[in-house]
């Protein structure tokens, strides 16, 4: 069969890969999906929901047993030269996210296995785009407003996933100039807008299931504070951008924040939790130094379930311009939701699933 589209993505079969996928899938368009050997079993399920969803024949996807940390990816070489010659997209998703990732695990997989997928970019006969998932937070400890023209400072990182995300994005910067790039950065992913379906429990679950525990006595003190604003985006907001710009001639060149360009303050996404459980708003708002001081002491993460290495995210004084994205999602017709009209969407999932 003759494909006008050939896709090699990383990441499968994880909780955007996966999604992207199946959002791009089509009769004509074939997938070479690396996946690292222990997820085998897991890929080739996931494949076949995609098919069977899709109706796209299960012979378009091809599981390529690999690892980015490797040199060719871990792809055998005759097999490396047919993906080679038959690729025309690359999707590269696959990242050590865990924001407590060791220093050795993100610098291998972040920062080389990125290199080695620009190798692999580079030996691409004929590549239409090289789709690249990087983060809002190679912006480190800067504060104020982030263009998506900016990368480079000098601000430090909080852990080592941004400080290995940063230096992998410079890396795939530099080659702008040699391939047809673009970088998607999204903020902080949450589950889907119309279902709630997520993949893991962090982040601003981590409050959720703080409040959860007893709604009508932990809403009363707001933990949250009117000066930071916590960028949240749903997971089907970042794959349908990423899908319909991953082909769109104007992204080339470009770094995408999938971002909201209007996001909630940190109280303002604590009472919107709140009155969705308990049906009233907080009434007590101590000083947020009060609150990141008592957040980062050593009884706090047995009792508020939320992590030290979680704490600064409810504090980072910087938001994320998303004019870039903006003027190229419009005429897709690609909106940020807002968070107060998919909170409930997220939190009945959290009650159904109540652990993952």
């Amino acid at each position: 069969m003759n494909f006008s589209r050939s896709i090699f993505v990383t990441g499968f079969p994880g909780f955007i890969a996966g999604r992207l996928v199946e959002r791009l899938a089509e009769r004509d368009t074939q997938f070479f999906l690396l996946v690292q050997s222990q997820f085998t079993e897991a890929a080739k399920r996931a494949v076949e929901q995609i098919a069977k969803s899709k109706n796209v024949p299960r012979e378009n996807f091809a599981l390529v047993e690999g690892d980015v940390t490797k040199e060719n990816l871990g792809i055998a070489e005759v097999d490396l030269e047919a993906i080679c010659a038959e690729t025309t997209d690359i999707l590269h998703l696959a990242a050590a996210y865990d924001l407590a990732v060791s220093k050795e695990a993100a610098y291998a997989v972040n920062l080389e296995g990125t290199k080695n997928v620009n190798a692999f970019a580079r030996s691409v006969k004929n590549l239409n785009r090289y789709n690249y998932v990087s983060t809002c937070y190679v912006a480190g400890k800067r504060t104020g407003r982030i263009l998506e023209t900016e990368l480079e400072h000098n601000e430090c990182f909080r852990n080592f996933y941004e400080e290995t995300k940063y230096l992998a994005e410079t890396e795939v910067e530099r080659l702008k100039a040699e391939l047809p790039i673009t970088i998607f950065r999204p903020s902080v992913v949450v589950g889907d807008s119309k279902t709630g379906e997520t993949a893991k429990y962090d982040g601003i679950y981590y409050l959720i299931q703080y409040l959860r525990k007893a709604p009508k006595v932990l809403r009363l003190v707001n933990v949250g504070n009117q000066r930071v604003r916590l960028n949240l985006v749903p997971v089907d907001f970042v794959t349908e951008a990423i899908s319909v710009l991953s082909s769109d001639e104007k992204a080339v060149g470009k770094t995408i924040a999938l971002a909201d360009p209007a996001p909630p303050t940190t109280a303002k996404i604590f009472d919107s939790l709140a009155e969705k459980l308990s049906g009233r708003r907080s009434v007590i708002h101590p000083p947020e130094k009060l609150v990141e001081f008592s957040l980062l002491t050593p009884v706090s993460p047995p009792i508020t379930g939320l992590p030290h290495f979680g704490v600064p995210y409810f504090f980072i004084s910087q938001t994320y311009d998303t004019a870039v994205a903006d003027e190229l999602l419009a005429p897709h017709g690609v909106k940020t939701p807002r968070f107060i009209d998919y909170v409930g969407n997220l939190l009945k999932f959290v009650e159904k699933h109540p652990k993952l």
